[in-house]
């Protein structure tokens, strides 16, 4: 059950650093043993002294408020809980000021503006961080498999359609697969936060970070390369698939040909 949380004993302006880290590929958060819980949908729990964890099945973890020592325990703590964990975690940092009684806003500097640390608005907050780092994880991949399908097009546009392996293209197909699959269902980057649902007068600021962060048409934009990506592998492996059966038909083709001829010279021999 979420336990409510006490506000910071100043109520002066301050601020506080935001690390997001990408640990690996699913984050088991049900095993989760220790921390204050405070909300969920998304977990947040206490952490370090006068911190805050943002925790995300998908192997997100935003920490909000601790020192670099409370971060490198609290992050030991969460290892055995990370599946297939990235050899280099993905890892951004941004700033978020609390002002008592002030505007919820995002300024120019990229700044997020707070009028408190309730746990609906931090959550709001660390859910578009995570995406924004979800996002920067998958365009880099895309982007890796976009310029390998770029040399095979080429090749086909060459006539060097010998030179295309069917297992390579396999592979590239497979990766796009398995990045929609990863966004599409477990990260629900269109989806709207649950958080909304109890306190729907946070869409404003929703709204705000999220055209901040350039989620939708970023995501857009990642779409329609997982799309191009995916035809031109298709369309590669239909080619190389006709290639094969046509040399299968040509190995027939020879075959009956050199008994004809071996036909034709045992009738001469006889």
């Amino acid at each position: 059950m979420a336990r409510p949380m006490t506000q910071p004993s100043s109520s002066a302006p301050h601020r506080l650093s935001v690390q997001v880290l990408l640990l690996g590929e699913r984050l088991d958060i049900k095993r989760l043993e220790e921390g204050v819980v405070l909300a969920t949908a998304p977990l947040i729990i206490r952490a370090g002294r006068e911190g805050f964890a943002v925790l995300f099945r998908y192997g997100v973890a935003v920490l909000i408020n601790l020192d670099p020592m409370e971060e490198a325990v609290f992050l030991a703590s969460l290892g055995k809980l990370v599946a297939d964990p990235l050899p280099v975690q993905g890892r951004e940092s941004a700033q978020v000021q609390i002002e008592p009684d002030g505007d919820d806003k995002v300024d120019p500097s990229g700044t997020v503006f707070l009028a408190d640390t309730s746990p609906q608005r931090l959550q709001l907050v660390a859910e578009v961080l995570a995406r924004d780092l979800v996002l920067s994880h998958y365009e880099t991949r895309i982007a890796k498999v976009f310029d390998a399908i770029e040399p095979l097009a080429v090749s086909l546009s060459k006539g060097a359609l010998r030179k295309l392996k069917t297992k390579e293209l396999l592979a590239q197909i497979g990766e796009v697969l398995l990045a929609e699959h990863r966004m599409v269902g477990r990260v629900e980057l269109l989806e709207s936060p649950e958080v909304l649902w109890v306190r729907p007068e946070l869409e404003r600021l929703f709204i705000r970070l999220e055209r901040e962060y350039d989620l939708s048409g970023r995501n857009r934009a990642l779409d329609r390369k997982l799309e191009v990506i995916s035809d031109t592998a298709e369309t590669l492996l239909d080619l190389i698939q006709t290639r094969s059966s046509m040399k299968v038909e040509w190995y027939i083709v020879g075959l009956i040909v050199f008994e004809i001829l071996i036909s034709i010279y045992e009738m001469v021999r006889g």
